[in-house]
């Protein structure tokens, strides 16, 4: 497992009865994760003091915010030389995922270490933590998310780390139509990002479901791979999906055209209060070898 312990701005501070509490810089959520399934202990009784905000879900799907103290609509957390906005979003998220540190570091450090011109195609975008790390480090970078919402949240984060005139193309669109466009326009990229949802719609209502339609994208976005391709990353957190399924795909897939390193595995946290890991997802990764 690949555990981002990097951070000095946020912190999950405690885990108990299928909660997590964190502190994002000052800002202090209480936030449901089923991957908590020990319930030793009330959270929101035991650090009532501290917290500003808790998030229940509803019987009926979704749920609220509840706000114990004032909170900004948004606030700037730093990771290393990067800035990102948080704040409370629907369906429980902040706009980052902070485990995704661990995915930055590599990408950053594949980018810094090719010594050329790297062109980044960074699909299902979201608020763009690849993005911007990849921007950082002198990448060009295709962002697409089928949420304009995101796309802008995206550019914020970029403005934030002092990015705004890099090289970068914002697009709302669906990310399957889009990869066969660029592979009728001749477009290729040195390296892939996806971060696929388990199901989603794009921005025209049309469907996706990830163990139908995973494979197929990869097989699409394969053929946009330059003749140097330097990686091909792919976040998942369906639930019961391993990570060896990413490994198989992008080894029957990718490696058999560019021949290189498959990797696979999880992505946690630490819990400052037990010293636990909780898993937040998986990842599969094809890079190019020395």
């Amino acid at each position: 497992m690949l555990v981002a312990k990097d951070w000095k701005e946020y912190t999950l501070v405690d885990a108990a009865n299928g909660e997590k509490l964190e502190k994002w810089n000052n800002i202090w959520l209480l936030r449901p994760d089923p991957q908590i399934i020990w319930d030793s202990r009330n959270l929101k009784e035991e650090y009532k003091k501290e917290i500003c905000a808790h998030y229940h879900r509803s019987s009926q799907g979704g749920g609220y915010w509840e706000t114990m103290r004032e909170v900004p609509s948004s606030w700037e957390v730093h990771y290393k030389h990067l800035t990102f906005l948080v704040g409370q979003m629907g369906f429980k998220h902040t706009g980052l995922f902070p485990e995704q540190a661990v995915n930055w570091d590599f990408m950053m450090e594949k980018i810094e270490q090719a010594k050329r011109p790297i062109k980044v195609l960074n699909l299902f975008a979201y608020t763009g933590g690849a993005t911007v790390a990849c921007l950082s480090k002198g990448a060009s970078v295709v962002h697409v998310d089928s949420s304009r919402g995101m796309v802008d949240w995206c550019k914020k984060n970029v403005e934030a780390s002092g990015l705004k005139d890099a090289p970068v193309r914002y697009l709302v669109d669906d990310v399957v139509k889009f990869v066969a466009r660029e592979i009728r326009r001749g477009n290729t990229y040195d390296a892939i990002i996806m971060d696929p949802p388990s199901y989603g719609r794009g921005a025209n209502k049309e469907v996706w479901n990830l163990e139908k339609d995973l494979s197929h994208l990869v097989e699409l976005s394969t053929k946009l791979l330059s003749e140097k391709p330097l990686f091909f990353l792919i976040n998942a957190y369906t639930t019961g999906m391993s990570p060896t399924v990413l490994s198989n795909l992008l080894t029957e897939v990718v490696n058999k055209k560019h021949k290189g390193k498959v990797s696979c595995g999880e992505v946690g946290l630490p819990i400052q209060k037990t010293g636990y890991i909780l898993p937040c997802g998986i990842y599969g990764r094809w890079e190019a070898c020395d």
